[in-house]
């Protein structure tokens, strides 16, 4: 059996993980770490300097990341296990 955490598609980075995401985005969405997590860089160094856009930012990737419409970089969907 394949292991999930490592399914990739052919970037050769793997596919991210929604509960990491949602956790991280929970806890420290103001600084826009779930966002460095899932690879947009430039939004996340973005949030980090504007606090989340003052939590709204943070609050609707959490919604966005709740109702699974939240993709990594690569547009790929968030894997859950």
């Amino acid at each position: 059996m394949a292991d999930n955490i490592n399914i990739s598609n052919g970037s050769g980075t793997p596919q991210r993980e929604w509960l990491t995401t949602l956790l991280l985005c929970l806890f420290l969405g103001g600084l826009g770490i779930h966002r460095f997590y899932t690879g947009y860089k430039k939004e996340a160094i973005i949030q980090l300097l504007t606090g989340g856009g003052c939590g709204i930012w943070a609050i609707l990737d959490l919604i966005s990341i709740i109702t699974e419409k939240f993709t990594d970089a690569e547009g790929r969907p968030l894997i859950k296990q």
